[in-house]
């Protein structure tokens, strides 16, 4: 019995297509075992190199045994003919190839943008690791879409130049959130401060306790929330007082009547501050506290205290305790506290 060419061209297909399958299967054995293998090792190179290239490799060897298969041995419908043609195997190596690129920028930007987003505090340098994840796919397979329209010789200057304008509307709409956006990126790279931290800028003044890609939150001594959008803290002075370290120096103004002596007032305000620094844990020893004789004023002598609290939220606590020694002292000793004070003569 002789088989119709038709039929044996019908076998050799398939049998090519089930070879094509088999490969595929070999080939995915292969990527386990090497992803297996490359798990073992400290870089993270290979990991990434075979996860981008495992799942693409397989589709191709499928799809390409399938190609041979309808191509070769004539089995194709005369209205399908068209699929033969070389440009839609150019466009499809055009796609595998920007699956496997996509694949292995999106694996660096996971492992190692990641990584580096851990290693600061809050979590919008998490979100912009996954910005950056779409932004490169989205850019890889656009650029794809782009080689394969020229391939088919379709004008694509229309599709750039509305790509353009497109975002050029984009950019001026969304000028105010790319500008806090960027300002975010500053603050995270340049680090001014970072949450706990106890900052002024402008005439907010309380604890960081977020940082967006839009806005930084500051807790006020009041318990209120005060957002700011991050372009307005980088063009803005900033004061860290938890920089370089915490401490504080807090200054104590004290005004005493004329007739007082100085050099006992200075006495008095050090030995407040000595007896503050070995009763309390609010003050630091080193620095050292130091009095001055400022200025004479209208109804009396003022003098300043200056003594470095341990920490910058102390300030509160460090005047109540020796503002309440001051006057109990000036009392005892018999020192008097002046107030401003008018004395109107009359002229007869």
């Amino acid at each position: 019995m002789e088989i119709p060419v038709s039929d044996i061209s019908f076998v050799y297909a398939a049998a090519t297509v089930v070879f094509g399958i088999l490969f595929a299967l070999i080939a995915r054995f292969v990527v386990n075992w090497l992803s297996t293998k490359a798990g073992e090792t400290e870089t993270k190179w290979d990991d990434i190199i075979i996860a981008a290239i495992g799942t693409p490799v397989q589709v191709a060897i499928v799809v390409i045994a399938l190609y041979l298969a309808i191509s070769q041995f004539g089995i194709l419908p005369p209205g399908l003919q068209w699929i033969l043609d070389p440009r839609y195997v150019t466009a499809f190596y055009i796609v595998i190839g920007a699956w496997i690129l996509s694949s292995f920028l999106h694996d660096i930007i996971v492992i190692y943008g990641h990584d580096l987003a851990d290693q600061s505090e809050g979590d919008w340098d998490d979100r912009l690791v996954e910005l950056l994840e779409l932004v490169v796919k989205y850019v890889v397979w656009f650029a794809a879409l782009m080689v394969i329209l020229s391939i088919f010789e379709v004008n694509i200057t229309p599709f750039l130049a509305g790509a353009g304008i497109a975002g050029l509307a984009v950019a001026l709409a969304a000028q105010d959130i790319i500008s806090n956006f960027f300002g975010g990126a500053i603050i995270t790279i340049d680090k001014p401060f970072k949450i706990g931290d106890r900052i002024k800028v402008d005439q907010y003044y309380g604890d960081v306790i977020s940082i967006g890609p839009r806005s930084t939150r500051l807790k006020t001594l009041d318990y209120q929330i005060v957002t700011i959008p991050n372009n307005r803290i980088t063009t803005n002075v900033i004061v860290n007082y938890a920089e370089p370290d915490q401490k504080l120096r807090i200054i104590i103004p004290v005004s005493v009547a004329y007739g007082s002596d100085p050099k006992r007032i200075k006495e008095i305000l050090l030995e407040i501050a000595r007896d503050t620094i070995k009763n309390t844990e609010y003050l630091l020893q080193d620095p050292a506290p130091k009095a001055f004789f400022s200025e004479f004023q209208d109804s009396g002598l003022k003098f300043i205290l200056y003594v470095w609290a341990r920490k910058y939220n102390l300030p509160d606590e460090v005047k109540d305790t020796i503002n309440t020694q001051i006057a109990e002292r000036f009392a005892a000793e018999g020192i008097e506290i002046p107030f401003p004070q008018m004395e109107v003569r009359l002229k007869k």
